[in-house]
């Protein structure tokens, strides 16, 4: 059997990490000759490019299980240094999270203000789309991630979270002018609309619902990669979107937005995935993160 010998693998994710050789050097205290050195020796032991030469430097497939391992070594090193009461000068724990934009904005921070205090842990947000987020934990770039693939990544554990909600709104004046001038169904698929970004189907999926056959929501699309600047933008009279429920409802109260087909929705299962690993810290944050989103989401039907 190939060992991998474990100077090699943690310069590998420390040059992952960091972005480039030099600042891997910088970080693990040695010369950029010998974190080249230790990657090519890795490389050749394993008999597979690991490394994309890129700026930032990515791992290949197989880099990423190396990865992937490096980061479960150096938390399960930690635990293991924490039962034997020699983790003196460690810091807390380093959990790199993926999160979907929406939850961000919505209710995952109340669940992380929520872990209790005396648990070392320090979060290391990846904001990613729900779809997405499941890659950063196959490239090991992520311990857990908040998404919407049911199936679980290799290694991985999966829990259902709950239904996130998102309404069809539109500012009342965009309303007035763009989609009531007939049918909903004929209105919407011409009317400008806000999308997060080139991923974002949401809007798409809604026009489909009402009008089966259409192809998707209007060609004006208002890109806004920002939660908050998406219902903003909603708001304001850009265009009509699909925004979670938990902001819409207190501009709907207002006046500020008016629903556009009410009682007709879009759920988006949620889940959580996480790392085969027996790391307290984790085992706590998800604990504490499935708590929180049964209390702000909806249950599955």
């Amino acid at each position: 059997m190939t060992e991998l010998p474990s100077d090699q693998v943690r310069t590998l994710l420390a040059v992952v990490d960091e972005g480039t050789f030099d600042a891997a050097a910088a970080a693990l205290h040695v010369t950029p000759s010998a974190v080249s050195q230790r990657v090519k020796a890795l490389e050749q032991r394993t008999g597979r490019v690991l490394l994309m030469r890129t700026k930032p430097v990515r791992p290949t497939e197989s880099g990423q299980v190396v990865v992937r391992l490096a980061r479960q070594l150096a938390a399960l090193e930690r635990e293991a240094h924490m039962e034997l009461g020699i983790a003196d000068g460690l810091g807390p724990a380093r959990l790199p999270i993926a999160v979907n934009a929406d939850s961000l904005a919505t209710w995952f921070l109340t669940a992380l203000t929520r872990v209790p205090q005396d648990v070392p842990v320090c979060f290391e947000l990846h904001r990613e789309d729900e779809a997405h987020t499941a890659a950063l934990l196959r490239e090991g770039q992520v311990t857990a991630a908040v998404t919407s693939s049911a199936e679980p990544v290799a290694g991985c554990t999966v829990r259902p979270l709950g239904l996130a909600r998102y309404l069809p709104v539109a500012n009342p004046g965009f309303a007035e002018r763009r989609l009531r001038t007939g049918p909903l169904e004929r209105c919407l698929p011409d009317a400008p609309v806000i999308v997060f970004d080139r991923r974002d189907e949401l809007q798409d999926r809604f026009v489909r619902s009402l009008a089966p056959g259409a192809p998707g929501a209007g060609r004006i699309r208002h890109h806004v990669p920002t939660s908050e600047g998406f219902c903003e933008a909603v708001a304001a009279g850009l265009g009509w979107g699909m925004v979670p429920e938990q902001q819409a409802v207190p501009l709907l109260r207002s006046g500020t937005l008016t629903e556009l087909a009410p009682g007709r929705r879009l759920d988006v299962p949620l889940y959580w995935q996480q790392w085969k690993l027996d790391v307290p810290a984790l085992a706590v944050v998800t604990e504490t993160v499935v708590a929180a989103a049964a209390e702000f989401l909806h249950a599955p039907r």
